[in-house]
Order: structure tokens, then sequence, then C-alpha cells
């Protein structure tokens, strides 16, 4: 008899169980999480100035708080990673356009819209050009950046933040391309759409009169739920609404593809330069090839080399022909985050063109790091081409070839 109570009594502590953990469950399901996560959270309004957010650049170039001198911090307020995140990337847009004055300022880099026929309400993006991109008769240097939130002017928005300008920036290929006497043309591949706030889309409610019986009942039956989930977690919740926006695609330079192909076309396929060169980071370098792809034959008439930075592009999924990827592997090489010295030959195997170590692990750090071998390379490209030129007037693929060990 004491056995059987005490298995009864078992059964009863497990049945409670459950149905406690039923009920949490349930609970669990009529709770967001993501706006519980938001209980407390501070609003959401950041300076708009470097100054507001009490930070200045140093005479290194590195970002700093006035007052103390240490780095900025991400991680200002303990476990709000939300709030922290929106207060970097607030600080992010003020980088930006402390970039755009800096080309426009120190550079003395003039600002070019596009489309370049567009009208006044249409959304518009721009590039930036040096006075003489155009009009010099030698060379210009192209400069393509990769994908994410970084614009015009920018290799890596996180360098700036934590490292320096010059890390980060395209400002020292900028001065020193100038120095070299090129004309340059600093592209803008991620600005492709306008931000606006969406407006409710009232057409996309049902018609009573579309509707017949069921669906209304279903609708009330909803309505009625949404209603209950939202009173349950009201009383824990302090959330901060933010605004709903969509993107206006800008027209022609919807995608760093597109703008790259634009701007080859209405710029720099119209400059007088008898010499191009390319320096593209990361997805800079898909665009360049996609570019290639759509104009082979100006492609190979006028740009003599192509420096990429930790490209991402493939030919093979791309489907670049067997002579663009000739064209490649004799006018191109590619520096690629790695633990080897500076310019060691890497991936022998991949056949599509060199590929070299940039002296770094960090993806982002690739562009700055190969900064002198660049210049090194175009440097020595052009002047085998116009020793080519000038020696004979047939040339060979293998006297055009890079050598590994020029490297």
């Amino acid at each position: 008899m004491g056995g059987g109570f005490c298995v009864l009594i078992e059964y009863l502590f497990i049945y409670l169980i459950v149905c406690i953990l039923i009920c949490f469950l349930d609970l669990l399901s009529r709770i967001d999480l993501d706006e519980l996560m938001k209980k407390d959270e501070p609003p959401l309004n950041f300076p708009e100035t470097l100054d507001g957010f009490e930070l200045a650049f140093n005479e290194h170039g590195q970002l700093r708080h006035i007052h103390t001198g240490e780095p900025f911090v991400f991680n200002y307020k303990e476990d709000l990673h939300r709030w922290n995140q929106k207060r970097y990337e607030a600080l992010g847009e003020i980088i930006t356009k402390y970039v755009y004055e800096l080309l426009e300022n120190d550079c003395n880099l003039k600002k070019e819209i596009l489309p370049v026929d567009s009208t006044v309400d249409e959304p518009k993006s721009f590039i930036y050009m040096s006075e003489d991109a155009l009009t010099n008769p030698e060379k210009i240097m192209v400069l393509i950046q990769g994908s994410g939130v970084v614009r015009a002017g920018q290799w890596a928005r996180r360098l700036i933040i934590n490292e320096d300008l010059n890390s980060g920036t395209q400002i020292p290929f900028i001065n020193r391309a100038k120095e070299e006497g090129y004309g340059v043309i600093v592209l803008n591949p991620n600005e492709n759409s306008l931000e606006v706030e969406k407006v409710p889309d009232s057409a996309k409610k049902p018609s009573p009169d579309a509707s017949d019986e069921p669906a209304e009942k279903r609708e009330r039956k909803e309505e009625r739920e949404n209603k209950k989930k939202k009173d349950f977690y009201e009383k824990y919740r302090n959330p901060q609404k933010e605004r709903e926006m969509e993107h206006i695609p800008i027209r022609e330079n919807s995608t760093p593809e597109e703008h790259t192909l634009y701007v080859w076309d209405h710029f720099i396929s119209k400059s007088l330069a008898k010499n191009i060169f390319i320096v593209a980071h990361s997805y800079g370098g898909l665009s360049f090839v996609n570019l290639m792809i759509q104009r082979e034959a100006e492609v190979k008439n006028r740009i003599r080399a192509v420096a990429m930075t930790d490209s991402v592009h493939n030919v093979w999924h791309q489907e670049a022909n067997k002579s663009i990827r000739d064209w490649l592997r004799e006018h191109c090489c590619n520096w690629v985050s790695s633990p080897e010295p500076l310019d060691t030959l890497v991936d022998p195997m991949l056949n599509d063109c060199p590929r070299v170590s940039a002296g770094t692990e960090k993806h982002e750090l690739t562009s700055w790091k190969s900064f002198h071998s660049i210049f090194k390379f175009f440097r020595d490209a052009l002047k085998n081409h116009e020793d080519e030129s000038s020696s004979s007037p047939v040339t060979t693929r293998s006297s055009h070839r890079i050598k590994n060990e020029d490297l």
C-alpha cells in the first residue's frame, strides 16, 4: 500500500512539472524576446559630430578621446550590445563625412555626380576625381573598395576607428599617386540607393468586399491573438520603435558591378591617359573582373596592370573566358592575407593570377600592408610596356608576363 502511494505521488509530481513546463513554453511564445532586450535601453539619440562624441584625430591620424586620450570604446554600456552597435554605426556615418572632407580639402579631389544626366528629384551617387583625371595624357590610377558600409575614400571603417587614417582610408594611395604623376579616380561602389522612410502600404489591407466570411473570422481571431500577446508583454518592455526604411535604387548604379561599369563608360574610358592602373580590394576585384567580361577589348587596350588586395573574384564562377584568364595572369597580382612575409608567392596552383602575401593575416589590412609593393608593381609594369613598345612592334606573351621573382 505504501509503495503504491509513493508511485502515485511520483506521477503527480511529474504531472505538475510537465504542466509548469507547458505554461512556461506558452509564456515564452507570447513574449517578443527582441522587444524584451530593449527594456530600459537608453534613447537611440547620438551625437552628429566628432566633438559631440568627444573624439578627434590626433597628429598620427588616430581617433582618440579629447580628454583622456583613450581609443574609442565599443562597449560603452555593458550588456547593451544593440545600443552600442547603433552608437558605433552613428560614429561610422560621421567618419564617412569626415573622409569626404579630407578628399575634398586635403587631397583636392572634386565630386562628380552620378548618373551624369540625373534629374533634380532622382536618387544620386558620386565619385571623386583629381583635376587631371580626364586630361592627364600619361597615366591614371583607379581605386575600387570592397563591399559593405565603406564609402568613397575608405578601405575599412574599423581600421579608421580603431587604428588610424593611413591604414583605413585610401588617402595615402591618392597622395602617393599624385606625387608620382597619376591622375586619380576614386569609385564609390556601395552608394547604390537612397534610403527613405517607408510609407505604410494601405493597398495591402484586404478589402471587406473581397473577403469571404471565413477569412473575416480568421482575421478577427488573429487580431485578438495579437492584441493578447501585445498586452501581455507591454508590461515588461520599454521598446524604442525604429523607423521602417526602404531603399530606392540609383539608376545604373544599383550594385557595385553596375557602378564600376558605369564609371568606366562615362569617365575612365574617356580619359586621355595612355596607361590605366587599378587597385581593387576584396569585392572590388570581383567588380573589376565583371568589368573586363563586359568590356574586354577596351580593358586590354587601356589597362596596364591591376593590383588586387584579398580579392574575392572567381574567374570560373564569373565565367571569364580563356583570353581574360590569360590576360589576368600577365597583368594582375593579388596581395592576399597570409602569415608569409610580404610579396612571398602563395597558392601557386591557383592560376587565374599570381597571388602573393600581403604580409598580414587581416583581410582589411591587405591594401595598406602592400602599399609600397603595389606602386613598385605599377612602375615595373609601365616600364615593361614602354620597353616593349620602343624595342619592337611585336611583343610576346612570355616577355610581358609578370615574373614572380620580380615581386
